[in-house]
């Protein structure tokens, strides 16, 4: 009776070992409307444009070497998803409880800690580019500890209050630049010898 049983249900346990795997990523392809990938199963199994499936709002392109696991929907091998994408070579470590990061293999990261946001461009350029302001509500300080680079540099007027009632920089020096003082024995004293 139960060898019976055992041939009749061989096919289905079969199924359901076959339904997750572990893999490596051998290539990935970003360009299509869902991201798919070359994955390397068991020693001799290749599963070649498995679908990755990632979470709304977050993609990445994981590099050649990338650990997966891959679901099999019923246990058929013919088309694997990719479900979950790691890469212990660049995955930060040390985090505490509660704490999220985004990262990449540069080194670059926006680390969620519990005292607060960090940004960390690795030594590359950050930019904020298509947005026609950007709000800062809280105090600013400006640090700047590069050797060789101390110029806070602006493209455009600084405004202070906001350009309502205060002045722009540029019309503080055309202020300065053009002022004159009373002279105590009558009349006035020239401009200033040296422009701002």
């Amino acid at each position: 009776m139960i060898e019976m049983v055992n041939r009749l249900t061989e096919d289905m346990r079969n199924r359901v070992r076959l339904m997750v795997g572990r893999a490596i990523l051998s290539v990935v392809n970003d360009a299509g409307a869902i991201q798919t990938a070359q994955a390397q199963l068991l020693a001799d199994e290749v599963q070649d444009d498995a679908e990755r499936i990632q979470e709304y709002g977050f993609t990445s392109v994981p590099l050649p070497g990338a650990e997966a696991v891959l679901a099999f929907v019923g246990g058929n091998r013919d088309h694997g998803l990719i479900i979950a994408v790691d890469d212990r070579r660049y995955r930060l470590t040390g985090l505490a409880g509660g704490e999220v990061a985004i990262y990449d293999d540069l080194g670059q990261k926006v680390h969620l800690t519990r005292d607060g946001i960090v940004v960390d461009g690795a030594g590359k350029q950050i930019t904020f580019t298509n947005t026609p302001k950007v709000r800062i509500e809280a105090q600013l300080e400006v640090t700047q500890n590069i050797v060789g680079q101390q110029n806070i540099t602006a493209t455009q007027n600084i405004a202070d209050q906001g350009g309502g009632t205060g002045k722009t920089m540029a019309s503080m020096r055309s202020t300065y630049n053009s002022h004159t003082h009373n002279d105590p024995q009558g009349g006035t004293v020239n401009t200033p010898n040296q422009a701002m």
